[in-house]
């Protein structure tokens, strides 16, 4: 009987350690799935970006040369944000790129731009404009010049503060 008394103790003691190694892997594994869920929170609060608006597809205004007409821009460029008519008509491409450092912040816009196709009264490209804002103005990207006075910058500086940037 004493022998079995000693078995059965033997046992008990061998069960209770294979328990302790159990749990200790399954705490082992509770704490890499732990920090693998905290790494992918941390992750969802860095830097977002966005795109607001049309965006330009590559190459679209190199296929767009001086006298194309309307419709070849339709083609090209796809339905304009607005349409004005400033000596003939002016189709406008209006777009904002936007980011925010961590989630639930408020977003900063980083670049915004007016895409203006300016047409004469037979509806043929005579200007192409690609207007972003440099140094607090209103800038062509494309003529590399600073809008100046007049119906069209009359026109860009409501859009430009419509969409965010503001003009000085």
């Amino acid at each position: 009987m004493q022998g079995d008394g000693a078995h059965f103790r033997m046992t008990s003691c061998n069960r209770t350690t294979a328990t302790r190694g159990r749990a200790a892997r399954w705490r082992g594994i509770g704490t890499a799935i732990a920090i693998a869920l905290a790494g992918a929170g941390l992750a969802g609060c860095g830097g977002e970006q966005f795109q607001k608006g049309y965006i330009l597809p590559p190459g679209a205004l190199e296929q767009i040369p001086i006298g194309a007409s309307q419709d070849q821009v339709l083609i090209v460029m796809g339905t304009p944000s607005t349409v004005a008519t400033l000596n003939g008509e002016v189709f406008y491409y209006i777009s904002q790129r936007t980011e925010r450092a961590v989630a639930f912040m408020p977003q900063r816009v980083t670049d915004q731009r007016v895409i203006a196709i300016y047409f004469d009264k037979n509806r043929q490209v005579v200007r192409l404009a690609n207007y972003g804002m440099k140094d607090g103005k209103i800038f062509d990207f494309i003529s590399r010049t600073t809008a100046s006075g007049g119906q069209e910058i009359s026109y860009l500086a409501p859009l430009f503060r419509l969409i965010g940037g503001g003009t000085r």
